[in-house]
This record gives structure tokens, sequence and C-alpha cells, in this order.
């Protein structure tokens, strides 16, 4: 954690004294570096917001265990029995998938479950594809 800090100062003094595209940068460290244990992520809309953001980084303290969290894509991804797993290993999230589809069946006409789980070739249409992500 403590190399990450260093690195987000070196990049920061080399961010606020390069006339290199932030485009550019952003593609290089994208592409370019090694994967360490330790990440950050800083976000801005000028080279001032980033550099004022790798700052940041570079101050920071040690930061306590971080969660787990679960990112899903956009339509266009959606498969038979996607979710199943979920489902069956995490009590939580078939609690929170139940009572969206309490919600959504009326709305729906049908049991957004079965067509989920059950391979309903109406998966593939919008509002149930939507519904089910």
């Amino acid at each position: 954690a403590e190399a990450l800090r260093a690195q987000a100062g070196k990049l920061a003094a080399f961010v606020r004294g390069s006339d290199a595209s932030l485009l550019d940068i952003g593609y290089s460290l994208a592409s370019s570096r090694t994967v360490f244990e330790h990440r950050a992520v800083v976000v801005g809309a000028d080279r001032e917001e980033l550099v004022a953001g790798l700052e940041k980084v570079r101050a920071a303290g040690a930061v306590g265990a971080a969660g787990t969290a679960f990112l899903f894509t956009g339509q266009g991804c959606q498969r038979a029995g996607m979710g199943r797993e979920l489902y069956e290993a995490f009590p939580v999230f078939a609690e929170a998938f139940d009572a969206a589809c309490a919600y959504l069946d009326g709305h729906l006409g049908r049991s957004l479950k079965d067509v989920v789980f059950g391979g309903d070739p109406v998966l593939d249409q919008t509002r149930f594809t939507q519904a089910a992500l």
C-alpha cells in the first residue's frame, strides 16, 4: 500500500509537469502497467482534478479491508439460467431476487424466475431482459 501511495505521488508529478495528453497517459497506464496487489482509481474531468485525486491517494492512510461487490453488465449478456449459482449460494441474493420477482411478475404477466431460470426465449425481449438484469 505504501508503494501505491508513492507511485501516486510520482504520477501526480508527471501529470502536473507533462504535456502528454490525458488520453495517452490513461491508455498507457491501462495497457502497459504491471498488475500489483494494491490498486487505486482516480477520475477527473481535467488535469487539475486528476492531480488532486492522485494527491489524495498519495496522502491517504491505511485503508480497511474492502468488501466484495458483484457487478452485472447491461443488456446483451443475458443467458438462460444466469444468476442461478448466486441464487443457490447466497441467501441474501435469493431474497432480493425473490422480492424483485414478486414485484415484477404482475407487470410482466408471467414469472420472471421461470423466464430467467427456465430458459424461456422471451428472455431476449427487452422488457424481460431489463427486468432480469
